[in-house]
């Protein structure tokens, strides 16, 4: 790994990161020597400028002064990403009767990003981070979206990639990965194994941990979507949109998939840094749809039988089966200050949700299918209301296989 851009040279130095737990701060690492993530020690709160300033015609970096990384814009790795349709989910024309199974919500398209899923919002922040600080080699771990949006924004950036995956991956996402020119490392055993093992290419033979300041310097940078800050300021912008999207007005409630929860905790920093700037007046409440049976935030909120009300895994939803989120405290943390909800999804309800996507024009993947499944479920227990205004993002492409 390289140094890094020179402040000599006239660029804008990168970002220092913070340990919320113990208050270290660094240039650069995986993770705190305590063992906790890392958060940028000053993320960006416009304090003059308001929300007129932004141009929506530049798509995810129109919000640049919200975004963490990227303050040079030369450093930008970028696809085009950003600003994907928020659309009526149920399409009516205007004054046509409401059908009892719509879901009278606000759909945000996110599988029309460039490698098909929202995991193209952070890719684009992490590899930006990475280019400010000169790597040259990255390293993720992945159920398959996540990999395939690293892989090819690695590409974009010339920087050298590897990806590990389940072995058991969807072969179209382990082609997205190659095709990019990223090595896939497949990794038998859980989701748990596959994280531990590109941990452990990440440590190597006793090393510092991935630190880039000062100290031994890793072979490879964790790109990581569950640990590494820079990718959650990208999965905070489909805040930025929705708010921009319907007129700087926050909805009442959003309802998004929860796996590590990298969506769902994006769009609470991102409507909490919208507040603090005071370009809204309200944070939505916040919704998050897990796979039944592997549902450790319905667990703890809920217990083992809400958390697994079948006795099985909801198998078509793999892209969330996170049995041990990384940052499970800061996801209930956001339930609680939000007076949200997290809700485990049942295969059976969510195949049904899947083929009513598809039907209605929605051609998504099976993950995605749980976000809507849980807004049917939420408006049935009388949680959220009949005309509560709400945004459910879909997640991914069906074209992915």
């Amino acid at each position: 790994m390289s140094a890094g851009r020179d402040p000599e040279d006239g660029g804008a130095p990168p970002r220092q990161l913070a340990c919320p737990e113990c208050g270290a701060t660094v240039r650069d690492r995986w993770r705190c020597e305590c063992g906790a993530p890392l958060e940028f020690a000053d993320p960006p709160v416009p304090e003059e400028a308001g929300p007129e300033s932004v141009d929506l015609r530049g798509g995810l970096w129109a919000f640049d002064s919200l975004i963490a990384v990227g303050d040079d814009p030369a450093d930008r790795v970028t696809l085009g990403e950003g600003m994907t349709p928020l659309v009526d989910a149920d399409g009516r024309a205007a004054g046509g009767e409401a059908e009892a199974d719509e879901w009278n919500a606000a759909f945000k398209l996110e599988y029309v990003f460039p490698t098909g899923s929202f995991k193209d919002r952070g890719a684009t922040t992490t590899l930006t981070r990475a280019r400010e600080l000169g790597v040259e080699r990255v390293v993720e771990d992945s159920s398959g979206n996540a990999g395939a949006a690293i892989a090819t924004y690695a590409a974009r950036a010339g920087i050298d990639a590897a990806v590990y995956v389940p072995a058991d991956v969807k072969e179209s996402k382990l082609r997205a990965i190659r095709r990019a020119g990223a090595e896939p490392v497949r990794i038998e055993g859980s989701r748990a194994d596959v994280t531990e093992a590109c941990v452990a290419a990440v440590i190597g033979d006793g090393r510092s941990g991935g630190e880039t300041g000062g100290g031994t310097r890793e072979s490879a940078w964790y790109a990581s979507h569950a640990w590494n800050p820079a990718f959650f300021e990208g999965t905070a912008t489909v805040a930025y949109e929705i708010a921009a999207q319907r007129g700087w007005e926050a909805p009442d409630a959003v309802v998004t998939p929860l796996g590590h929860g990298t969506l769902f905790l994006g769009a609470y920093r991102g409507f909490r840094r919208l507040e603090r700037a005071g370009w809204i007046d309200a944070v939505p409440r916040l919704f998050g749809a897990q796979a039944a049976g592997v549902a450790p935030i319905v667990r703890e909120l809920h217990g083992a039988d809400a958390a697994d009300p079948e006795g099985r895994v909801n198998a078509i939803a793999d892209g969330i089966q996170i049995a041990e989120p990384v940052r499970k405290r800061e996801v209930l943390d956001a339930v609680a200050d939000t007076d949200g909800d997290a809700l485990a999804v049942t295969r059976a309800a969510a195949e049904r949700e899947l083929d009513r996507l598809h039907a209605a024009g929605f051609y998504t993947e099976p993950t995605c299918a749980v976000a809507p499944a849980a807004l049917r479920e939420l408006r049935e227990r009388g949680v959220l209301a009949p005309d509560a205004d709400v945004v459910v993002p879909l997640t991914g492409s069906g074209l992915k296989g």
